[in-house]
């Protein structure tokens, strides 16, 4: 009997407790169904009457075994799903008549890398592609990647990717189906949610009622805590007088967490170590706002710090048909502004008994709301008492997803498609793999020496690691696989074919994008994988040793130093992790190298000079234009200073005299030591941005890359009105400024250091003017709060260098400024000058 194409799933639908017949003798409680099995249980949930299985190197079902409630014989081998029969069924009748199909089109509510990962794996499955942006993001890589493309407002996120009706709009518009909200703006609104339902549009995440129960720290805590799941001490209610929460924390005990109840990625989130009211007020000041701009909601929880934590969580993944299981778990400890930089998977050190009762609890938190779709449980693990709690779930895809997809090979962006196209999981528990080890590196616009701080500008320069991997691969099962437990949640032990090294690269910008003030400074996300943590971190090293940026500052170099750390090699993770090594992961800066001088003086030579390259015999006369004759001899000296100097640091002076055959004599100066002599160096330019140089026998390709200085800012001796140089060898990075002449600095005049005194507060990086804090006359204290800045969704907090007397404001609330800008003057006091 083959039933019609819909029969089937109907039928699983409508099943209830008491419509399933097993033969003419019994009476099942409990279906199971995904795409791989139709297991039935009997009224004692402890034993299988029917399982029908398909081994996943085979096209057709088989009767795998069967039991019963009883000890009668059963004849027949047939089942009834409703009064469906399953006799002899082949895969390819269960199948077309379970399975729904994809969207035809469908819109991808956000921008940068994850709206990329979400059209590449839409594009692979044939679905049409909406991208939306903000006039910011005209020629971003989403919107070029896209098959069609609405703009929906200005930059400010508020008045574009978080407009509830222009996405609506736009949906309507381009005939989209669904929408794909990535993670952040409207991916945990629940009210985007709702509207989307009552437009007749899917949103591809979990039902609002879920998104309300874990979306919300608070209610989420109450929810595991009735469950027996432990959770940190903290206030979760609604009461959220200023006072009132002072209370609590103080009954709680400091140091006291603030953090919001929507929302993650560190926004809204203060840790108060002061005992003290001012200390309070003002980080909860500052959070709720940033909350409410980032979320759309100012409400917080306070709960209690914990000083060795790290941060492990379990991704859960549900369908519509009550099916939920576990993808195992990541440590995510490794942060800075409690924002995570760098994940691995699975997480290190956690005994089979701890994994499978994370994965356990995690699996239980969704199916108590009902979830349905991609979701991550977060949990506090407690370094000094080695005792776990549940922190928070997230319920949408995470921005660390792809480590769970190299150890898993599943592509989490299809299951979503899949699940919210109202198809079941594909896997069981006991089928999910688990495979080597993987980390993902988060690239970010920002500076780690000044406290990761973000920075803008346009991408000059990028150039990557060749990835060997666009999407996720899935594993084979090696011939001597087992079969497991279908209802244990510890990864299978089975083995798999040898898996090769990969290199994956998730990325929203290409060279000469626009990193802008107004979104997350995250330019993309590095991730490898290997056959287990010490080869992947190998992969991770070299990896990030080949990305190179310029027009930035980036954490490239700061992620490197991290990957290489002796306790972070050894898996000594915790969220502290930073603070703690802090003397190892920022070494002091010393005087460039000898060697990098040379490079980088040669290449400005050879650069202002090319060579003729059609002469064959190479002469001062036809390869280099300008000279100074000693004989047929060039010679030029390039001066230089350390980015990391100040611009009156006296600068580094290299010597370069040219000799017959294409050969140089370098001499390198330097302030802190005797010269250093370079004789007969081979040196000849590859390409605009390539080097090939031949020092002390040692031949080596250095990429190097100019920086013109702005050309809308006078000449000064800040740094950043300077021309630069950008020499990547031996697996660092050096930047060089070049000295401004003088004659350019009387005509410029020195702008950005015109103020005098150290009451001048300048704004650190181009930021959004939130709040000042002060007028002029007011009499401050040093240390003082005097103005609030944001700058990629990240508040920046100035505070008076000293007390005194407020002279100028430069700017008002509302205004963007640039680096460098002087936007209060402070007048030092009697006290303060002497």
């Amino acid at each position: 009997m083959i039933p019609s194409k819909h029969s089937i799933s109907h039928g699983i639908n409508r099943i209830g407790s008491s419509s399933l017949l097993q033969s003419n003798t019994c009476i099942s409680r409990n279906l199971y169904w995904n795409a791989n099995t139709v297991t039935v249980g009997s009224e004692n949930a402890q034993r299988t009457v029917v399982a029908i299985r398909r081994p996943q190197a085979h096209r057709h079902w088989t009767l795998q075994r069967r039991t019963f409630a009883s000890e009668a014989a059963i004849s027949s081998t047939s089942l009834f799903f409703a009064g469906v029969s399953f006799h002899n069924l082949s895969s390819e009748a269960i199948l077309s008549s379970s399975r729904k199909p994809h969207f035809d089109k469908i819109l991808v509510a956000n921008r940068g890398e994850i709206a990329c990962r979400v059209i590449r794996t839409a594009k692979k499955l044939g679905i049409r592609c909406v991208a939306v942006y903000s006039e910011a993001d005209h020629d971003a890589l989403h919107v070029k990647m896209a098959d069609e493309a609405y703009c929906i407002g200005p930059a400010p996120s508020s008045e574009s990717y978080l407009k509830m009706n222009k996405i609506i709009e736009v949906c309507h518009l381009s005939g989209a189906q669904a929408v794909h909200p990535g993670y952040g703006f409207l991916s945990e609104n629940a009210q985007f949610a709702e509207r989307l339902s009552q437009e007749g549009i899917v949103f591809i995440g979990p039902p609002a009622s879920a998104i309300i129960s874990m979306g919300s720290k608070s209610e989420s805590k109450n929810i595991m805590s009735s469950a027996g799941v432990p959770c940190v001490p903290g206030y979760h209610g609604d009461n959220q007088d200023p006072e009132y929460l002072f209370e609590q924390a103080k009954e709680i005990g400091f140091p006291v967490l603030i953090k919001a109840i929507h929302g993650g990625g560190g926004k809204g989130m203060r840790t108060v170590i002061e005992a003290t009211a001012d200390a309070f007020h003002e980080a909860l000041t500052s959070a709720k706002r940033e909350s409410l701009k980032s979320f759309g909601n100012d409400t917080v929880l306070v709960e209690k710090y914990i000083q060795r934590p790290r941060h492990v969580e379990v991704q859960v993944f549900a369908d519509s048909m009550g099916g939920a299981i576990s993808l195992w778990e990541r440590d995510c400890s490794v942060q800075r502004r409690n924002q995570k930089i760098i994940e691995e998977a699975p997480a290190p050190g956690l005994s089979v008994e701890l994994r499978e009762s994370l994965s356990a609890k995690a699996v239980a938190a969704a199916r108590a709301v009902n979830y349905v779709g991609a979701g991550t449980v977060e949990f506090i693990f407690d370094n000094d008492t080695q005792d776990f709690y549940f922190m928070e779930m997230n319920t949408r895809l995470q921005v660390e997803h792809p480590v769970t997809e190299m150890v898993t090979g599943l592509d989490l962006v299809e299951w979503q498609l899949e699940v919210a196209a109202g198809n079941p999981l594909s896997l069981d528990q006991s089928s999910v793999p688990l495979v080597g080890h993987a980390f993902e590196a988060r690239i970010y616009a920002e500076n780690p020496r000044n406290n990761f701080l973000p920075d803008s500008g346009q991408l000059l320069y990028l150039s990557t690691p060749e990835p060997t991997l666009t999407l996720p691969q899935p594993y084979a099962l090696s011939s001597t696989s087992s079969s497991t437990n279908a209802k244990s949640v510890a990864p299978s032990l089975v083995s798999y074919e040898s898996v090769s090294p990969s290199v994956r690269l998730e990325q929203g910008f290409e060279q000469g994008s626009q990193i802008g003030v107004f979104y997350d400074p995250m330019i993309a996300k590095l991730v490898v994988h290997g056959k287990d943590r010490t080869e992947a971190l190998r992969m991770l090293r070299r990896a990030l040793d080949e990305y190179r940026v310029v027009g930035v500052s980036t954490n490239v170099e700061f992620l490197r130093t991290l990957a290489g750390n002796q306790a972070f090699i050894d898996a000594e993770l915790e969220t502290g992790f930073i603070s703690k090594h802090f003397n190892e992961l920022f070494p002091p800066i010393h005087e460039p190298a000898p060697e990098v001088l040379a490079q980088a003086a040669l290449f400005v030579a050879l650069r202002d000079h090319p060579k003729q390259q059609t002469s064959v015999t190479q002469s001062p006369w036809t390869s280099l234009v300008s000279r100074r004759f000693g004989g047929d001899v060039y010679e030029r000296v390039v001066h230089f200073q350390d980015d990391a100097s100040t611009g009156e640091a006296e600068p580094m002076a290299v010597g370069i005299k040219s000799l017959a055959g294409g050969l140089f004599d370098v001499e390198v100066n330097t302030p802190s030591g005797a010269p250093v002599h370079f004789h007969g160096v081979s040196a000849k330019l590859l390409s605009p941005t390539s080097l090939s140089i031949t020092l002390d026998d040692k031949l080596s390709t250095v990429v190097i890359v100019s920086q013109p200085p702005p050309p809308s800012i006078p000449a000064s001796l800040s740094h950043n009105t300077m021309a630069r140089l950008h020499v990547f060898s031996e697996d660092r990075k050096t930047t060089l400024v070049i000295p401004t002449p003088k004659w350019l600095l009387m005509q410029g005049g020195d702008i950005l250091n015109a103020a005098t005194g150290s009451g001048a507060l300048k704004a650190p990086m181009p930021s959004l003017v939130v709040e000042v804090r002060v007028k002029v006359g007011d009499k401050v204290e040093k240390g003082q709060n005097v103005m609030v800045l944001e700058s990629m969704k990240t508040e920046t907090v100035l505070r008076a260098g000293i007390s005194g007397i407020v002279k100028v404001i430069g700017c008002k609330n509302g205004e963007m400024v640039q680096e460098g800008k002087e936007l209060v003057n402070i007048e030092a006091d009697e006290e303060s000058r002497t």
